[in-house]
């Protein structure tokens, strides 16, 4: 009888798929070099290993998150080590600061072509819970900022050199909410797009010192 999918198995068998998908020849990705035609890949063929062991609810890209269950809360990135970036829905400002409000789990590949193999070595895993999901960069001056005792209008001058998106209405309801709420210190690099563009650099350097966040390393 299959179990109920929990965070803690799901960062075990993350784990244990990546050494998995390691050792095997992927053919039909041979010659491919569309990184979302293998995010793509990696994605169902991780979806079919977890509903082959759990009791798990699986959602899509079109409908919201991979893992929509309101304990998991979870969505799949798959990205390459040469440039490890994905790209996610905008939703709002908020979530620059905030974070998206749902965890990432990110597969990071180097993938190989031979004359008789395909191989995706996966580099890291990495978890990020999603209350580590803001930008880096923000959260982090936001935070001393707050510690020097900066005021609403400090807070919305930096939001706007920062070209965070947004009208005055949006700057000073995000001011209010930080100088109520200090937000934790994310781990992602967020762009600016018509989609959020996220970047792991800080995230796969991780030692896993930082509470919310779970690196393996190959």
């Amino acid at each position: 009888m299959k179990r109920e999918l929990t965070l803690d198995l799901l960062l075990e068998e993350a784990k244990a798929f990546c050494e998995v998908m390691t050792e095997e020849n992927h053919p039909s990705l041979f010659g491919v070099t569309d990184g979302k035609a293998v995010g793509t890949y990696v994605e169902h063929r991780f979806q079919r290993y977890l509903s082959e062991r759990y009791l798990v609810s699986l959602g899509n890209s079109a409908k919201g998150i991979d893992l929509p269950d309101p304990l998991i809360r979870t969505d799949i990135k798959v990205t390459s080590i040469v440039q490890p970036q994905s790209s996610c829905p905008f939703q709002n400002a908020r979530q620059k600061i905030f974070g998206l409000g749902y965890n990432l789990l990110v597969f990071v590949y180097d993938k190989k072509d031979s004359p008789d193999r395909c191989t995706l070595r996966f580099t890291h895993c990495c978890f990020i819970g999603s209350e580590r999901t803001a930008d880096y960069t923000i959260t982090y001056r936001l935070r001393q900022m707050l510690s020097d005792g900066a005021n609403r209008e400090d807070i919305i001058a930096y939001l706007q050199d920062r070209n965070v998106p947004g009208d005055d209405i949006v700057y000073h309801d995000l001011a209010t909410e930080i100088l109520e709420h200090a937000p934790a210190q994310g781990y992602l690099t967020i762009s600016n797009a018509l989609q959020w563009r996220l970047q792991y650099g800080h995230v796969i350097h991780l030692d896993n010192r930082v509470d919310g966040v779970v690196n393996y390393e190959w």
